[in-house]
């Protein structure tokens, strides 16, 4: 056999068989069902879930009307979801008995998962101090590493030191 048909590749059947809408419609984020058992914290996550009066009252607002807003996780190495938003609701359908919760399911590197973490979670009301300023510090770091260029063979420019001239 010719080296040529070996690399040949033939579209699937799916791919013969759908349309172009339908592929898009398959592409975008919707909510999924997930179970518990598969949904991770974030790794350095820097806010606490405390059970206290407030999750007492989440558990029972779940009871009684289900999870009203899903949570967002990204998909693991290791399997399963990190959560991104989400990991209050998370124990409250724990301590609710339920077996699965509403999650959307985002594409996204960690740089990117520490920002939309952390702006999603600043806007709660019972952040302490330190919680804050931890967040805050991971977040700037996340955004100095996308703004680092990796594509370089050299220093940039603008980081050598400049020679001073007599003149």
């Amino acid at each position: 056999m010719k080296d040529s048909a070996r690399k040949l590749e033939l579209a699937s059947v799916d791919d013969l068989f759908t349309t172009e809408e339908s592929r898009q419609e398959a592409a975008q984020e919707r909510v999924r069902e997930i179970s518990l058992t598969e949904l991770f914290p974030f790794k350095g996550h820097p806010f606490s879930v405390q059970e206290d009066e407030r999750m007492t009252e989440t558990v029972e607002s779940i009871r009684q009307y289900g999870v009203l807003t899903p949570a967002i996780a990204r998909p693991r190495e290791d399997g399963g979801y990190e959560i991104l938003s989400g990991h209050r609701r998370k124990r409250a359908c724990e301590l609710a008995g339920l077996e699965t919760m509403p999650v959307i399911i985002r594409e996204m590197d960690r740089d990117s998962a520490i920002i939309f973490m952390v702006d999603s979670n600043l806007q709660r009301e019972n952040i302490s101090p330190m919680e804050k300023a931890n967040a805050l510090k991971m977040k700037l770091e996340a955004i100095k590493r996308q703004g680092t260029r990796t594509d370089l063979t050299s220093v940039q420019v603008d980081m050598l030191p400049i020679k001073q001239t007599g003149k």
